[in-house]
């Protein structure tokens, strides 16, 4: 069983618990519009945050390598929330899939709405992003 939820002013954090918990029952989750999934907070703090943890790394050539696109961030926060080094959440990282736009074969598809809140302080990923270049 598929669950398309659409990204849109969704929080991150809570859009991921949800993303995972959906996977480790067995369903398929395909997120769409993930450069439009927010980060809560000042614009300013979260960028310090986000860069800070992009200097951390070791060795620019073997890593560790964190991908600075919406949809690998949005599926790095969803593998937080997972076991992924155990075979059952693993597995369960399989079934998602993030797309920043909806691909034509979702166009016409029923989709889970995740973001009715509405949040003053927050930055778009990708907004992120582009910072982060």
């Amino acid at each position: 069983m598929e669950v398309l939820i659409d990204g849109k002013n969704a929080v991150m954090g809570r859009l991921s618990s949800y993303v995972a918990k959906q996977v480790l029952l067995g369903k398929e989750v395909i997120v769409i519009n993930s450069n439009e999934v927010i980060i809560t907070g000042r614009k300013e703090d979260i960028y310090k945050k986000y860069s800070e943890l992009f200097k951390k790394g070791g060795h620019s050539q073997k890593g560790p390598k964190i991908l600075r696109t919406p949809e690998r961030m949005l599926k790095r926060a969803i593998r937080g929330m997972l076991s992924h080094k155990q075979g059952r959440g693993l597995d369960a990282l399989k079934r998602v899939k993030c797309y920043n736009t909806t691909p034509e074969q979702y166009k016409d598809s029923k989709k889970v709405v995740a973001g009715k809140e509405k949040h003053s302080k927050y930055i778009t990923l990708k907004e992120l992003c582009v910072l982060l270049r």
